[in-house]
């Protein structure tokens, strides 16, 4: 919330959501973990990777580590991941925090008609 993050990023083993289904346009709701809901922005931009090798993602560390703001344990972490999944982040605003009742261990949650947490309302 800063502003120096305007990538979000994603590196995964398997192909798994939200890979292939973020598009320029879309709104974002950040949560923080244990917490509420509490910021959003705009998909500016997406990238999506595949079959990625770990000398791919070094080269993709270089190119846009600046706006990820990953650590060393972060890329360390990553290298053997196949997929890739970055988003730029446009109009990043804090919102009046909602509490949500999600109890699952997903990162991602792409909402929809039924499963949206009352945050489509």
């Amino acid at each position: 919330m800063a502003g120096r993050k305007r990538i979000e990023s994603r590196f995964t083993k398997t192909r798994r959501s939200p890979f292939g289904q973020v598009c320029v346009g879309d709104k974002l709701l950040f949560k923080q973990s244990g917490g509420p809901v509490c910021a959003r922005a705009t998909v500016a931009a997406v990238k999506n990777f595949e079959n990625l090798t770990p000398e791919q993602i070094i080269k993709l560390k270089k190119r846009y580590n600046r706006h990820i703001g990953g650590g060393s344990e972060y890329w360390q972490s990553r290298a053997d991941c196949a997929y890739g999944f970055l988003v730029w982040l446009d109009d990043i605003k804090r919102i009046e925090p909602v509490r949500i009742r999600k109890k699952d261990w997903r990162a991602w949650v792409v909402l929809t008609e039924k499963e949206n947490f009352g945050l489509l309302k």
